[in-house]
C-alpha cells in the first residue's frame, strides 16, 4: 500500500550482505533518514541530496568518495549525505584482499503483497458493507408524521459517498445505486437529481465530520503519533480577479482541508473545511480544534509534528498537557520567552537549537500527512465539481469519508485488525 513507501521507519537491510553492519556510527543513521525521508536526484557525475535540517543540497560524486558539505571538507570523513546515497543504491562496499568492491543493488521496500492483493481485489464489496455498517450505527431513524414519506437519510446518505466513491458522474452512477439495492444495502434508489440536491444541506456537514471521526476510531488503537496540516481542492469556479486587473492567467478557488493524520496508518483522525483564503482559513488556529478532538475520541498522543504555519505557545502547551511533545520547528525571528505558557516552550526552543538534527528526525514524521493529501487527491481526485460552498464543503468532507473506509480495509488486512462499527 502507499503508506509503506513514505511512512517514517528504520528499514533492516542487515541481509544485504554477509555479516553485519555497524549502525554505531551517527552519521550513518542520520544517511538511512536521508535516504528514507528525501528525494535523492541521479545527476551527471554524482548524487543530489537534500539537506535533513534545511532547504540545501549536497553533491555526492558517482564513486561516493567525496561530497561538497562540510563536515567532508573539513573532517575528511564520510559524511551522512554520502551514506544516503548508499542507503539509496544499497551500495556496500567488501573488502577482498585489499581491494574495494562496490556491490550495487536498487533499494526496495518491504510490502506484504498477499493483504495489499486482498484488499484490492475484495475493496469496492468491503467498501460496501463498512459504510452500510458506519452509517447504520451512526445515523439516526426519520419519523414521519405527515405527508409523503421521503427518501431516508441513511439511503441519500449511502449514495452520495458511493457516488463520490465511484467518481462517476450523477446519470452514470445510477447502475452502481441498482446494485446496492439488490444487496440490501438502501431501501429506496432516489433519482440523480435527489443525490445532487442533498449534499446542498448545511446540516450534513456537521454529520460527515462525526462519520469521519468514527470511521478513523477503529484504529485509534495503534495511532500515537500524529501530524497537522492543510492542502487545497480546487473548484470549477475560476477568481477573474488577477485576470481583470493585472492581465494574468486565470486562477481556480479551492477550499483547504485541514487535517490530523495518524503517523502509522495515514487515516484521517480529524478534519475541517474552510475557504482557500480570507478570515478564520489560516493553519495555526485550526490546531487545537484537532488536537482537543483526538483527546475526546480517545487517541493516546505521544507526538504531534507540523510546520511553521503552527508555531505557537498554546498549541505546544496543548500537546504537553495531553502528555504529548508537539514536534514544530521555531522561526527565525522567535524569542525563548514562554509569555505564560509555561515551561515547554523554552524548553522546546533550547531543544530545537541545541540539537536540531535529533529535533528533524521527530519532525520529518510530518512527511506523512503530504503522503497522504497526495493519496487523497489521486484516488478521489483534488476537483470539487460542486457549484455551491456548503454542497463543495460536504463533498469534500465525503472523500474523506470514502478515503478513511478505504484505509482501514487495507489496515485490517496488513495488522490482522478484526472490529465493528458500534
Amino acid at each position: 500500500m502507499f503508506h509503506t513507501l513514505y511512512t517514517y521507519k528504520v528499514y533492516n537491510i542487515n541481509n544485504i550482505i554477509k555479516g553485519e553492519i555497524n549502525m554505531e556510527n551517527k552519521r550513518e543513521e542520520k544517511g538511512k533518514i536521508i535516504a528514507e525521508t528525501k528525494a535523492i536526484t541521479k545527476v551527471k557525475g554524482g548524487f543530489i541530496v537534500p539537506s535533513q535540517t534545511s532547504n540545501k543540497t549536497y553533491f555526492v560524486t558517482e564513486h561516493l568518495d567525496s561530497c561538497t558539505c562540510e563536515d567532508c571538507k573539513t573532517r575528511n570523513v564520510k559524511c551522512k549525505h554520502t551514506f544516503a546515497v548508499q542507503f539509496y543504491l544499497q551500495k556496500v562496499t567488501i573488502k577482498d584482499n585489499k581491494e574495494i568492491t562496490i556491490q550495487t543493488k536498487r533499494l526496495t521496500y518491504p510490502q506484504t503483497w498477499s493483504a495489499y492483493n486482498k484488499s484490492q481485489e475484495t475493496e469496492k464489496a468491503r467498501f460496501l458493507e463498512l459504510l452500510n455498517d458506519l452509517i447504520e450505527v451512526n445515523v439516526p431513524n426519520q419519523e414521519y408524521t405527515f405527508g409523503r414519506p421521503k427518501i431516508s437519510n441513511k439511503d441519500i446518505l449511502f449514495s452520495s459517498a458511493l457516488k463520490v466513491y465511484t467518481q462517476f458522474s450523477l446519470r452514470r452512477f445510477m447502475s452502481d445505486l441498482n446494485e446496492a439495492k439488490e444487496k440490501g444495502y438502501i431501501n429506496t434508489k432516489p433519482c440523480f437529481a435527489s443525490v445532487g440536491h442533498f449534499i446542498q444541506n448545511g446540516e450534513l456537514t456537521a454529520q460527515l465530520k462525526e462519520l469521519i471521526q468514527r470511521s478513523a476510531s477503529v484504529l485509534k488503537s495503534v495511532e500515537t503519533d500524529f501530524a497537522v496540516d492543510s492542502s487545497g481542492f480546487r473548484t470549477t469556479k475560476f477568481n477573474d480577479y488577477c485576470k481583470d486587473k493585472h492581465n494574468t492567467k486565470r486562477q481556480h478557488e479551492y477550499l483547504k482541508l485541514h487535517a490530523i493524520i495518524g503517523i502509522k496508518t495515514n487515516i484521517i483522525c480529524d478534519c475541517d473545511v474552510t475557504k482557500g483564503d480570507g478570515i478564520g482559513t489560516g493553519d495555526s488556529p485550526k490546531f487545537i480544534p484537532l488536537v482537543n478532538n483526538l483527546v475526546a475520541n480517545g487517541y493516546n498522543i505521544k507526538e504531534v509534528s507540523a510546520d511553521k504555519a503552527y508555531s505557537s505557545r498554546d498549541n505546544l502547551a496543548l500537546v504537553n498537557s495531553v502528555g504529548g511533545t508537539a514536534y514544530i520547528p521555531y522561526k527565525s525571528n522567535t524569542s525563548s520567552k514562554s509569555r505564560g505558557c509555561g515551561i515547554i516552550w523554552k524548553k522546546m526552543f533550547h531543544y530545537f537549537n541545541m540539537n536540531q538534527e535529533e529535533f528533524m528526525e521527530h519532525y520529518h514524521k510530518r512527511s506523512n500527512v503530504e503522503t497522504t493529501f497526495f493519496a487523497l487527491k489521486t484516488k478521489f481526485n483534488d476537483c470539487l465539481k460542486s457549484k455551491t460552498l456548503t454542497a463543495q464543503t460536504n463533498e469534500l468532507l465525503l472523500k474523506v469519508l470514502c478515503f478513511n473506509i478505504v484505509q482501514v480495509i487495507h489496515e485490517t488486512n496488513e495488522l490482522g485488525i478484526n472490529f465493528e462499527y458500534v
